[in-house]
């Protein structure tokens, strides 16, 4: 008897064990903001799905189709039955796929996340879509809004072609991809955040727009924890501008400062738009972002 060969894999963004995790999981706004199309999410309007949820008094007008004659009979007075509506999600996602998201394997775990929340979306039947921003001048790379499990391997496809390059910056991206965009949800949006573009004015266009924030920094560890006990001379990737250091313990405080500054900034950002932000290290394990922090959050279940 020969042994099992092993089961191909899916795509190369996720494991398989990691996809069949995934088949269980849904997202978890922290609103309900949903499109008015009919879909699978409970609204909190009065509806008419199977779902029963409460009565309320007959009046006047009312469909008799839903009045409880059990409770005619027992009382006679009508009262109408009510039922959740169900509504349609959207799942966007937006992967920053400039070119400073090329070092530190940032970019590849971006796409991986993206994917994440995409498979969710899909086997939950929500409509996603897929942005990929470039550079500054061009709109962003669109997988068009899709549904159904039979679309998995057009979400794979396009994940796995986004490279990084250019210098998009992110509220553009947000900007350009609303162009594109109708329907209430959430917009997953990972990048590294380090953007000089008026986030705040984007993000408010998007939650007018109906949808969440969800906003996931990817780091890498020289990001995190910098190595300056040399001279340096940075060179930005993306505008090639150079700047020269000196190393200095004062430095690496203020840098430090700075940045747990912007990851504090980009949390209100979010939340007060209903949604979530939080930050991690491109040297992270996908799996445990998943299934460890993002389930400790709250953010899928």
């Amino acid at each position: 008897m020969q042994p099992l060969a092993p089961k191909p894999q899916m795509t190369t963004l996720l494991s398989n064990s990691a996809l069949d995790r995934l088949r269980r999981l849904r997202i978890c706004p922290a609103g309900k903001r949903t499109s008015r199309s009919r879909g699978e999410h409970l609204s909190g309007k009065g509806g008419t799905s199977t779902e029963f949820c409460d009565y309320r008094d007959y009046v006047s007008g009312d469909d008799t189709r839903f009045v409880d004659w059990n409770i005619f009979a027992r009382l006679n007075r009508p009262y109408l039955k009510q039922f959740h509506k169900e509504e349609e999600r959207n799942v966007v996602l937006l992967i920053d796929a400039s070119a400073s998201m090329k070092s530190g394997g940032k970019l590849e775990l971006a796409k991986s996340l993206a994917a994440a929340f995409g498979i969710m979306g899909l086997l939950n039947n929500e409509r996603v879509s897929a942005y990929a921003s470039h550079q500054a001048t061009d709109a962003p790379d669109r997988l068009p809004p899709c549904r159904g499990r039979m679309n998995l391997r057009k979400l794979f496809q396009f994940i796995e072609g986004v490279e990084g390059r250019g210098d998009a910056p992110l509220d553009r991206a947000i900007e350009s991809l609303l162009r594109h965009h109708s329907g209430r949800g959430v917009c997953v949006i990972v990048s590294d955040f380090l953007t000089f573009g008026d986030l705040k004015r984007s993000f408010n266009i998007l939650y007018a727009a109906g949808l969440e924030p969800f906003g996931i920094q990817i780091l890498s560890p020289q990001e995190i924890e910098p190595d300056i006990t040399t001279d340096l001379r940075l060179v930005d990737s993306e505008t090639e501008d150079t700047l020269d250091i000196s190393s200095s313990a004062d430095l690496f405080a203020l840098y430090q400062e700075y940045r747990q500054g912007l990851e504090n900034d980009l949390t209100l950002l979010c939340q007060r738009r209903q949604g979530r932000f939080m930050s991690v290290s491109s040297t992270t394990p996908v799996e445990t972002i998943l299934f460890d922090q993002l389930r400790r959050k709250g953010w899928i279940e």
